[in-house]
């Protein structure tokens, strides 16, 4: 049972973004759930929209789908990965433009009694009303506040943060984030950063009650004791949270330095063992995998990684994961490339490339993906794997981009395409779903489209069948599955039999038969080219692999055990 006085823990974070408030949120999380209290996160975006469904990847990272079928923040991933539960975007995710919303509805229906209606008063006690909300069923909210302090954007959420601590000092606490440089041309690390950022939370009312310090390497006595003088934070209360091979080790670092027990204290929770043999023992092997274990390199071909001389992960932080988690299970060290689909379109990179993939890779991963930018690299792609009997996984966009290679190669429809893609083709083998084309019209793009967890109905010995079977079980009843969706277009039905006859196997359908969720080649023709409209990677977690990523490397491994 919930405890009679809930406790409410915010992560903020200063200096720079990016910081890892979100791992920070996601391992206090951890270790407080392995406590044995029930805890809820939550993620408070500073941002206008209402969810995420509409920013570029590049912008905002992966977005990520709740099974309530919410577009939210990639950190709600994080959240999911490391407490092994999951989560309702409707509650455990907010935006401003949420809050925003409801003031001006609540206005609209006269809910403020004809009051004049105030940013500074009204926004801030919207906020706590969606924050207290998830009191009723946990003892302890842990809150990640976006952005970084100093922001204007945010100072509304730092308001209310302000209001609940004031309101009740024993049940609230505050930890931020700070970045401690270590410049090369000075050879050591350096603090001000983090106190400036510690001071504009002064400014703000609030005093931190903990620092997590992230830094290239771990913060010393001294800058520790400067920093606890100029702050007024105790010493005990600073934490060192240095660059790690794997973010699954945070827990321990933080464990490590006791973070658990003094929040306990600091939020009068009776103290309570630490239950967490399971996750030490899945970041130990790991950690041994990496030094020590056979590595297989997976190509992944996407479009959402380059920013300028950049490469972005965070586009797909997801199917990232799931290769780790099951590289882990299958005792493989995961070594991922990055593969800019684009250049599959050029021939004179082309050719360099396959070479590389060849000779180099064991797996190919095509990812989803939106629009008609690369849809060609992609498909060439495809039959690269294809034609060379290279594993394959084909995630949404991706499953459809392997329909659309097989039409136009095995079946001779050449000009076979997507209608995404090329709205006059004559052979659309990707169309729109009938109940999708009026929100096109009516240019309603946002949390219109085909969203959260939908039933799959699982084709008997098929290799999608065998990988449930074989790695998850408890997840497949009566050859059915439920998996996460987020898409708007689909295989037409029109050359499913077509399709069929040429040696595609439509193995995963809708109930009701009217919706492909997966394809794939029997064994005899590949060794593994499976597609999915569904996306099995934002099921994957450290301790539950997914079976489908696991089946994947599975077939990656085998030439090298050869």
């Amino acid at each position: 049972m919930p405890s009679k006085e809930p406790k409410f823990i915010f992560v903020s974070g200063g200096v720079i973004s990016g910081l890892g408030k979100g791992i920070s949120t996601a391992s206090l999380s951890l270790l407080l759930k392995s406590c044995g209290y029930k805890v809820a996160p939550l993620k408070a975006d500073m941002y206008l929209n209402l969810d995420a469904g509409t920013m570029n990847p590049l912008e905002h990272g992966e977005v990520f789908v709740t099974d309530d079928g919410t577009e939210t923040d990639e950190d709600l991933g994080h959240y999911e990965r490391f407490l092994g539960q999951p989560l309702l975007g409707k509650v455990n995710y907010l935006t401003m433009g949420q809050i925003y919303d409801h003031v001006i509805r609540k206005e609209r229906a006269l809910g403020y009694a004809g009051k004049c209606v105030e940013g500074h008063v009204h926004v801030p006690e919207e906020i706590l009303r969606r924050i207290k909300a998830l009191a009723v069923e946990n003892d302890v909210i842990v809150v990640e506040v976006g952005g970084t302090v100093g922001e204007y954007q945010n100072v509304l959420f730092f308001e209310a943060i302000r209001r609940l601590m004031q309101q009740s000092p024993k049940n609230t606490a505050l930890v931020h984030v700070v970045y401690l440089p270590v410049p090369k041309f000075l050879g050591e690390m350096k603090s001000k950063p983090a106190q400036a950022s510690v001071y504009e939370l002064y400014k703000l009312g609030i005093q931190p009650d903990f620092l997590v310090c992230r830094s290239e390497i771990g913060i010393d006595t001294k800058r520790r004791k400067t920093i606890s003088f100029n702050t007024g934070i105790p010493e005990e209360n600073i934490i060192s949270a240095p660059d790690l091979v794997s973010v699954y080790r945070v827990p321990l670092v933080f464990k490590e330095q006791k973070l658990h027990e003094k929040m306990q204290k600091r939020l009068g929770l009776r103290k309570r063992k630490l239950a967490f043999t399971h996750w030490e023992a899945f970041v130990n092997k790991s950690d041994k995998i990496s030094k020590n274990g056979k590595s297989v390199k997976i190509a992944i071909a996407g479009k959402y990684f380059a920013s300028g001389d950049y490469v972005l992960e965070d586009s797909y932080v997801c199917v990232v994961e799931a290769v780790k988690h099951a590289c882990w299970k299958l005792g493989v060290n995961p070594l991922i490339q990055w593969f800019n689909i684009e250049d599959f379109e050029d021939n004179n990179k082309r050719k360099a490339l396959e070479a590389t993939v060849l000779s180099e890779y064991q797996g190919i991963i095509i990812p989803q993906g939106w629009g008609s930018r690369g849809v060609e690299g992609k498909i060439r792609a495809v039959e690269f794997a294809r034609k060379n009997k290279i594993p394959f996984l084909g995630l949404c966009f991706g499953m459809q981009m392997a329909v659309i290679e097989y039409a136009r190669n095995v079946l001779g429809l050449t000009k076979a395409n997507t209608l995404e893609a090329d709205p006059k083709t004559p052979d659309p083998v990707i169309y729109i779903m009938p109940d999708q084309e009026r929100y096109l019209q009516e240019k309603k793009y946002g949390g219109t489209i085909r969203l959260g967890s939908w039933p799959c109905v699982v084709q008997k010995g098929s290799l999608l069948e065998q990988s449930y079977t074989k790695y998850s079980p408890k997840d497949i009843t009566a050859l059915t599955i439920n998996e996460r969706h987020r898409h708007r277009y689909e295989v037409n039905n029109a050359y499913k039999k077509r399709l069929t006859a040429a040696g595609i196997l439509f193995s995963g359908t809708s109930p009701d038969g009217k919706l492909a969720e997966a394809v794939e080649l029997a064994k005899s023709e590949h060794p593994f080219f499976v597609g999915t409209q569904f996306h099995p990677e934002y099921k994957s977690s450290p301790l539950k692999p997914h079976p489908l990523f696991c089946a994947f490397i599975e077939s990656c491994v085998q030439p090298l055990s050869a």
